[in-house]
């Protein structure tokens, strides 16, 4: 009401933030005895991981958007094929528009990044509100803080050295609203910590390898520590909670995991981006099509493996790779993801991403 009484109109307000409905039961819980011992160790892990974006990140560094830009990158091969085919809109491009389009797209990646970490933040809540147990209460909670701050710095990046953000992606805001808006708890947990934050590290390791800007680079690193962690306490939940379901539950978290690998539609070519350089993407899609095909290029392929190199190992730790006679393996095997099950689990290789525990034995 009170922005209502400042003249603020009805449509101003709702651009400015989305109303979610929450289906979920909250528990209080009052059995406080601390009988999970790897969660219990996380949660210090956690403690003692929280590190300050003010002090930790050195923001007086200059940063050129301009030199961000990865001229070699599978998409701007790709783009620059698509202005070489004939009738292409984009023909008449040069050096000038592609570092455009190059400082553009990370913006657009940054922004997914920025609002992506907002949605965690809520679900991370959503999981303090909702599990039935005190060790992954207390966890929760400071997953929740972790989001808050990488959340701010990502905000903070994007306004101080890059440009202004683009809105969410509707794909990623369809899939955190079903998360937030589903009643059961362990969805929460399947769709953020499992799927989206293995999506995450994925993303993160992908721009962390392409870029030499120090201050994103740091930034990256302590983001990662976090999100590894992450990963580690959704598996670690999980994995118990999956061995008192029956098998329709599991075949119901099955069916969740095909709905967000092979059934789900892939990102597209952001249109946000071209519609701020003033192309059509409907004219200019059918020449990266044809591009794409003539070069085979796949400008999403490394990314890809990333992601599914990340996710399919937890999935297999929770048990819902053999469930219901591997009825995962056998949908997954089909699509070609079952090599890599075998790559390492986020648990076990969550000393590899502590990077602020690494700073922190260097300082002292």
């Amino acid at each position: 009401m009170a922005a209502e009484e400042e003249g603020a109109a009805p449509s101003e307000m709702a651009a400015t933030f989305k109303v979610l409905h929450d289906h979920s039961d909250r528990i209080y819980q009052w059995d406080y005895e601390r009988n999970r011992t790897q969660l219990v160790g996380l949660y210090n892990k956690a403690m003692g991981s929280q590190w300050n974006s003010v002090t930790d990140l050195d923001w007086s560094t200059p940063v050129d958007p301009e030199a961000l830009v990865d001229h070699d990158g599978a998409a701007m091969v790709l783009f620059r094929a698509a202005a070489a085919e004939p009738g292409s809109p984009i023909a008449h491009w040069g050096d000038r528009e592609f570092t455009a389009l190059g400082v553009e797209l990370f913006t657009a990646s940054l922004s997914q990044f920025m609002h992506g970490e907002q949605g965690a933040m809520l679900t991370a809540a959503k999981i303090v509100e909702t599990v039935p147990w005190i060790d992954a209460k207390y966890y929760a909670a400071t997953q929740t803080m972790d989001e808050a701050r990488h959340t701010e710095v990502f905000a903070r990046y994007l306004d101080e050295k890059v440009g202004d953000a683009y809105p969410m992606n509707p794909f990623l805001e369809e899939q955190i609203t079903a998360l937030l808006e589903d009643s059961r708890w362990d969805i929460a947990y399947l769709g953020m910590q499992i799927v989206i934050e293995s999506l995450a590290l994925a993303a993160f390791g992908d721009m962390l390898r392409r870029t030499e800007e120090p201050l994103l680079r740091k930034l990256l690193r302590y983001v990662m520590s976090d999100e590894a962690r992450h990963v580690a306490f959704g598996v670690l939940t999980l994995r118990e909670f999956y061995e008192g379901l029956s098998e329709a539950e599991l075949r119901d978290r099955q069916e969740f995991l095909l709905d967000n690998t092979l059934r789900s539609r892939s990102r597209s070519t952001t249109p946000e981006v071209w519609d701020r350089l003033g192309v059509d993407i409907e004219r200019l899609r059918p020449h990266i099509a044809a591009a794409a095909a003539r070069s085979q290029v796949n400008p999403f392929a490394g990314f890809q493996r990333g992601f599914f190199a990340k996710l399919v190992p937890n999935v297999k730790k929770l048990g819902l790779l053999d469930a219901n006679n591997g009825y995962l393996r056998e949908r997954w095997g089909q699509a070609g993801l079952l090599e890599f099950e075998f790559e390492k689990d986020t648990a076990s290789e969550y000393a590899a991403y502590d990077e602020v525990a690494r700073d922190r034995g260097a300082r002292a």
